[in-house]
């Protein structure tokens, strides 16, 4: 009997090598794709269900609509330029630093990174209102004759998103500049460059790539920002996310908020093709970028050479050594890294108060707001349910993100880079998008004001951090262990309940903090997905802060942050663990 074609042998290899990232791909298939695909329609009807443009021709001839688009790609280009340009010279420190230096770095940054936008936001109130740290301060030290707040204002909002935003720019730089051999510029110094131009001319061209995708992600995300802009702004901010907001709860008019979606979305997709061609998919998870086209500054290589040159010329730059240069480098990345915790630990004072309303300083020292905040059936609710969803999710996205991750290390390099998208896709997409085609596709389903409902809108948040982190420790893991096994008689089962579950233990930890971490924060799913009804944490909160701001939601900040120090000390260690 003759053997099977080689294409039926391929196509068997595919069915099975495909086959454990199937529950993952029908579950975006049904919960991702299927709403995006009801945003676009939604966007093209009407009222009267007609298809036309007519949503998208009263965006851009209401002047109101149009100024709201304006006033988003603005502030987001100003967030992604300022994030870029401070976060540079941080992830060019920690690629130069050493493992053991730059994960102690990396804690720091990786703290306010996961602390929930809502505490960040309600920080930044306490310090940038008329009764905050800084005008206090100010008109104590005499420097203004009366307080003044920066809030609300352009200044507040862009303070808040750059301060969110500036270490997912320093995460997305890190890697790709870590790939920049050191040789290289020492190889420019051999040929007579100084230390100024080889770092103009050899890695500042090289990492150029970084500091675009950082700047892609950064504009990307901010175009989704309502929370900022809502309590750090003044209307002349509205961002377009707050319209749909509005269009959804306010004016019930779903059509128009999917024509704001379908904007936002168009917009995502450009960018995710955009930085595709610029380094790579696979750079999010960590892997060196994907050299494209011409090494080196092109037609910008004389500006380059000129900058090199001025910077040679500054007074004892020349006899500067590196090991000399990275002092005063490590001075201003420590102040940026303070500033970034600065405004997370701000809080906790105020917790503290024994005031009923919030003022610097705070009247230390009383427990009564804790347990106000610990007793009141409302907050209680609100924090047992956050729990609940958020366990339940992270074990959903961990049992999807690890059978998808596992498919992915299995497949040929030709399948893996389509999947990967795919998997990562709602990384890149803007929340309120997901969010507000989830509200479409579980209104028909009647999970809306669920537990369930909540659980599902979750996951598809959270399985792209978790294909990301499992992606990272399948590449590093040793298959020939599994060959071993194999070839000793051991089943698939057996393989992966003796092989490759204990040795991957630590990632899947860490990938299972990730998702309860993202379940945990997310407020943009909760308000429209929980009806009103099944409040979770991140949804009381924005309830109560937008009717005051008391010491009571100092608490509840205050045991979020203690939560998430907790929880990133725990995934530290777990990457410790896993070396």
């Amino acid at each position: 009997m003759s053997a099977p074609p080689a294409w039926r042998r391929s196509a068997a290899a595919l069915r099975g090598n495909l086959l454990p990232a199937l529950p993952a791909l029908l579950f975006l298939l049904v919960f991702f794709v299927t709403p995006v695909a009801q945003i676009l329609r939604g966007g093209f009807e009407g009222a009267g269900g007609a298809f036309g443009l007519g949503q998208f021709a009263r965006i851009a001839h209401t002047p109101v609509y149009a100024k709201v688009l304006w006033t988003t790609f603005w502030i987001s280009l100003l967030t992604a330029a300022l994030s870029v340009l401070l976060g540079y010279p941080v992830a060019y420190l920690l690629s130069r630093l050493g493992s053991r230096a730059r994960q102690r770095w990396l804690l720091w940054i990786m703290l306010p990174f996961w602390t929930s936008y809502l505490v960040k936001t309600y920080a930044w109130m306490l310090m940038l209102s008329k009764s905050g740290v800084f005008a206090t301060l100010a008109l104590s030290l005499g420097l203004v004759a009366h307080t003044s707040g920066v809030i609300p204002s352009l200044t507040g909002v862009l303070i808040g998103m750059v301060h969110g935003m500036l270490p997912l720019a320093v995460m997305t730089m890190l890697p790709i500049m870590r790939g920049i051999s050191d040789q290289l510029v020492q190889a420019a110094q051999t040929l007579g460059a100084d230390r100024a131009m080889g770092f103009f001319t050899v890695f500042l061209p090289l990492s150029a790539p970084s500091a675009a995708a950082a700047g892609l992600l950064v504009f990307i995300t901010s175009l989704g920002f309502f929370i900022v802009p809502s309590l750090l702004g003044t209307p002349h901010q509205t961002m377009i996310a707050q319209l749909v907001i509005s269009s959804v709860l306010d004016l019930f008019d779903l059509h128009f908020a999917g024509a704001l979606a379908t904007v936002l979305l168009l917009c995502a997709l450009v960018v995710f093709v955009v930085y595709d061609k610029l380094v790579g998919l696979s750079s999010l998870s960590g892997e060196a970028p994907q050299r494209r086209g011409r090494a080196g500054g092109g037609r910008a290589m004389p500006m380059l050479i000129g900058a090199g040159r001025l910077a040679g010329w500054l007074p004892g730059s020349a006899r500067v050594r590196e090991a000399d240069a990275v002092g005063p480098l490590k001075v201003i990345c420590a102040g940026l890294v303070v500033a970034l915790v600065l405004p997370v630990f701000a809080v906790i004072p105020v917790a503290f108060t024994r005031s009923a309303f919030v003022a610097f300083p705070p009247k230390l020292f009383s427990l009564k707001w804790f347990v106000k905040f610990f007793t009141s059936e409302v907050w209680q609710s609100a924090l047992i349910r956050s729990f609940e969803v958020g366990l339940s999710t992270a074990l959903l996205a961990l049992l999807l993100g690890f059978g998808a991750t596992l498919a992915l290390a299995r497949l040929a390099p030709r399948w893996t880079k389509p999947m990967f998208a795919f998997f990562i896709a709602p990384l890149i997409v803007p929340r309120i998008v997901i969010a507000v085609g989830l509200l479409y596709l579980l209104a028909d389903f009647h999970l809306v004001g669920t537990d369930l409902g909540l659980v599902v809108g979750h996951t598809v948040l959270a399985l792209p951090y978790v294909v990301v982190t499992l992606a990272a420790a399948f590449r590093a893991f040793d298959w020939q262990l599994d060959d071993a096994a194999k070839i000793l008689g051991a089943s698939p089962a057996a393989r992966l309940r003796t092989v490759l579950l204990p040795l991957l233990l630590t990632s899947l930890g860490a990938a299972f903090l990730f998702a309860f971490i993202v379940s945990f924060d997310d407020l943009t799913i909760a308000i429209f997905v929980s009806g009103g009804i099944k409040t979770t944490l991140p949804k009381q909160m924005w309830d109560s802060i937008q009717l005051a701001v008391t010491p009571t939601l100092a608490a509840a900040a205050t045991s979020l942050v203690v939560l998430i120090a907790l929880l990133v000390s725990i995934f530290s260690f777990f990457k410790r663990q896993s070396r």
